[in-house]
């Protein structure tokens, strides 16, 4: 279910309001929007059946979502608008330029990894990706550097000025990656790896979702929903 708000209505009448939605044992999520603010109530709709939500201040309309994706839908976002994320300033994701990641598979060593970033920035790209930890299905492959190539990359953002896009893993690395990492990718095995989603969704941080494999659409946007739900709009 959203909540619609009327133009212009305060903080307080915010607040009321999902103070009465959370009583009900649902939780708000809030999007403050230029002239109105849409609340998005997670949980069961059904305790809001007898509810006369339109009695209270500030609320201009109550709309049902039928999509299993709350959060990530667009009828989720104020007027149905394009989501745009800001990575760092001037460097935004999903508005009229093309964002381009570009970067090297895996860090290997500062040298290679400097080469490439200057390249990537040359080039025009907006964010430098590399891979300081690595999936590999031979657990005799190289693994990546570790935390060793997570400073790697804080070396190269801080030469030529480009965020930073690595991949995380394990749930128990998403504070160590975010101290380093702009954005933190989530590949596609991890996909469906809910500890890692609700983890990163915990972190404040932008996050790369990669579709998994032979995944859905509406399993692509329900992984979404996971980080979505922990609090990472």
């Amino acid at each position: 279910m959203l909540i619609i708000t009327r133009p212009h209505t305060t903080e307080r009448d915010v607040a009321r309001i999902c103070a009465r939605i959370e009583s009900l044992g649902l939780t708000a999520h809030v999007c403050y929007g230029e002239q109105r603010t849409v609340i998005a109530c997670i949980g069961e709709d059904a305790v809001l059946a007898g509810v006369a939500l339109l009695a209270l201040p500030g609320i201009e309309s109550v709309v049902p979502v039928l999509k299993p994706y709350k959060l990530a839908s667009r009828e989720g976002a104020i007027g149905g608008r394009t989501t745009e994320v800001t990575v760092a300033p001037g460097v935004t994701v999903g508005g009229d330029a093309l964002a381009v990641i570009a970067g090297p598979c895996s860090v290997e060593g500062r040298e290679m990894l400097h080469a490439t970033a200057s390249a990537v920035r040359d080039a025009g790209a907006a964010m430098l990706r590399g891979g300081a930890y690595k999936p590999r299905t031979s657990p005799y492959a190289f693994q990546g550097l570790g935390e060793r190539g997570l400073e790697l990359l804080a070396e190269a953002r801080a030469a030529t000025g480009l965020p930073v896009v690595t991949e995380v893993m394990d749930p128990r690395l998403v504070e160590t990656v975010g101290r380093y990492a702009d954005v933190l990718q989530i590949g596609a095995r991890n996909m469906q790896n809910f500890a890692l989603l609700a983890e990163a969704g915990q972190s404040g941080r932008p996050v790369l979702l990669k579709r998994g494999l032979s995944a859905t659409v509406q399993e692509l946007l329900m992984a979404a929903e996971y980080v979505m739900a922990n609090g990472n709009r």
